[in-house]
């Protein structure tokens, strides 16, 4: 009997789907306490949570019979997805379950404002007959800026697309093959957006990049008749500039489902008859949460059963699964997808991969799979995996081209990769030494040799004197501390490039400074854990 816990509310119809299965018993435990799950988790060989539940690695300490978690949902920072690893239990999410809902929620905000549905609604209550103040907008002709085109994104360009908007596109990352097919106007261009969208709603994930994407500046570029509206995570456009904009009149309006903190400690935003605020409703709907929990319960007892494991948030180790050596190649290939995915922005164009040496002569698919994570995990608010990023990859229109030539060059095995953008081209090599040395050995067509780990400095440059002394200077003023650092020079081209590994990641301040020292050309700074 596959006993599987349920310790949050979920709708009845994934309840009844459990124990409509052959050898499956549904338990419901709700309001549990961490001591009491952690002490139970044991006991079942399933568990089905929402956002109610913490999965702390105390909770996964004994885990006993446990194999597989589920999330009702999309955000999965309640669970410890690393200890879960260690542990051999599966993460899983159902992302795919509340598109609709937060596609409609977004249309509802943006047709809420262009009528003045609430203020209008409230004053009649309130005893007034005031249509010319309500005087509203049609949707008609207006233009739509979507800023991210994920699965959200390209749901709420569909729609607006009924009501004959003109939709601009723009994904930081890529954008997926059906966004042109729907007659969307693609841009590069976040600055084309902002000054010639009516509408601009934002589905990016919260990360480094997206946060405060649109701030005081970007606001000051947009039309004086503007509405953005943002249902995807908080903080991505700046509250304070967002607050200073409605109290100049600066915009037209505004739209809130999502803040940085929730509920929010600050309720400002209430005070404008034109902002309107809701309480994260993106995804509640009934048939959004019957979806959710449906879906949530199928994979679950999918993947306990051994069946086919769908939208997995962790992947087992390869440890045992694969040779040594191509576990550190995946290793390598995972951190230059990392670095790559910083030094090339733009929307990428194409990948292609070549494998050198006796690496080329083994089965080396969790190299590639490793490498797309890293090269694409900042583009994505959930982990991914050798499992999920294939599947990801593809709904964004981005294909790995993979080439081998056992013929070594330089050392005995090496990886290299390609990244061509709408911006730049790169090309980063490396080679694992000694089976568990990892390095870098080619950047761009420069030969350096450095260790991809923790934070590291890229900094593309004039070849001259004085330039290591000048870094070295800046980062002593900062306190941070160089480990080791590698220098390619092209001396025809009177060019070079640092590679430098340090102690501590800059803060701005830092990179500021080392960006206007005069022989700097680019400079990136990058994580690689």
């Amino acid at each position: 009997m596959i006993r599987v816990l349920i310790t949050d509310k979920l709708a009845q119809q994934g309840i009844d789907l459990l124990n409509s299965m052959d050898g499956v018993e549904a338990v419901v435990k709700t309001s549990v306490s961490a001591e009491e799950l952690a002490r139970i988790i044991g006991e079942y060989d399933g568990l089905i949570i929402r956002s109610g539940t913490n999965v702390t690695a105390e909770v996964l300490a004994n885990p006993g019979k446990l194999k597989a978690i589920a999330r009702a949902g999309v955000g999965v920072d309640n669970i410890d997805i690393p200890e879960a690893t260690r542990k051999g239990i599966l993460v899983m999410n159902t992302p795919g379950g509340n598109t609709l809902s937060a596609a409609e929620h977004t249309m509802a905000l943006i047709l809420s404002m262009s009528r003045n549905v609430v203020p209008a609604c409230n004053s009649l209550k309130d005893g007034a007959w005031d249509r010319k103040k309500y005087m509203g907008n049609q949707l008609n002709n207006k233009v739509l800026g979507v800023i991210g085109l994920g699965r959200i994104g390209m749901a709420v360009a569909k729609m607006a697309k009924g009501f004959n908007m003109k939709v601009l596109g723009h994904d930081p990352f890529a954008a997926p093959p059906e966004a042109e097919k729907l007659g969307l106007e693609i841009t590069d261009s976040l600055e084309g957006i902002f000054k010639e969208a009516d509408y601009i709603s934002v589905h990016v994930p919260r990360n480094e990049q997206t946060v405060s994407m649109i701030d005081t500046e970007q606001i000051n570029m947009m039309k004086p008749t503007v509405r953005l509206i943002n249902v995807a995570r908080g903080g991505i456009i700046n509250e304070d500039a967002l607050y200073n904009a409605l109290a100049q009149n600066r915009i037209a309006g505004a739209a809130l489902d999502v803040y940085p903190t929730e509920p929010p400690e600050n309720t400002r935003f209430t005070e404008f008859e034109n902002c309107l605020v809701t309480p994260h409703l993106g995804a509640s709907t009934k048939e959004a949460q019957i979806d959710v929990a449906v879906e949530a319960a199928q994979i679950l007892v999918d993947a306990i059963k051994g069946g086919p494991v769908k939208n997995a948030l962790n992947a087992p180790s390869m440890a045992g699964a694969v040779p040594p050596i191509v576990s550190q190649y995946a290793e390598l290939a995972r951190r230059i997808g990392s670095l790559v995915s910083i030094i090339a922005p733009g929307h990428i164009k194409s990948v292609e991969i070549q494998y050198r040496g006796s690496i080329a002569e083994m089965a080396f698919e969790p190299v590639t799979l490793n490498f797309a994570v890293g090269l694409l995990q900042r583009h994505f608010d959930m982990p991914l995996n050798m499992v999920n990023v294939s599947v990801l990859a593809k709904e964004r229109g981005i294909s790995i081209d993979e080439t081998k030539n056992t013929k070594a060059q330089d050392v005995a095995a090496s990886f290299s990769a390609k990244v061509v953008t709408d911006k730049v081209i790169r090309t980063v090599t490396g080679s694992v030494f000694g089976e568990t040395l990892l390095r870098i050995i080619e950047i761009d067509g420069f030969n350096v040799e450095m260790t991809p780990l923790g934070a590291v400095l890229i900094i593309f440059n004039d070849d001259k004197p004085g330039v290591i002394g000048f870094v070295g200077t800046v980062c002593g003023r900062h306190n941070i501390n160089i480990c080791t650092m590698g220098v390619g020079q092209k001396p025809e081209e009177q060019k070079a490039m640092l590679a430098v590994s340090l102690d501590k990641e800059p803060d701005a301040k830092a990179i500021e400074e080392l960006g206007e020292l005069d022989f700097v050309n680019e400079i990136y700074v990058c994580k690689l854990d």
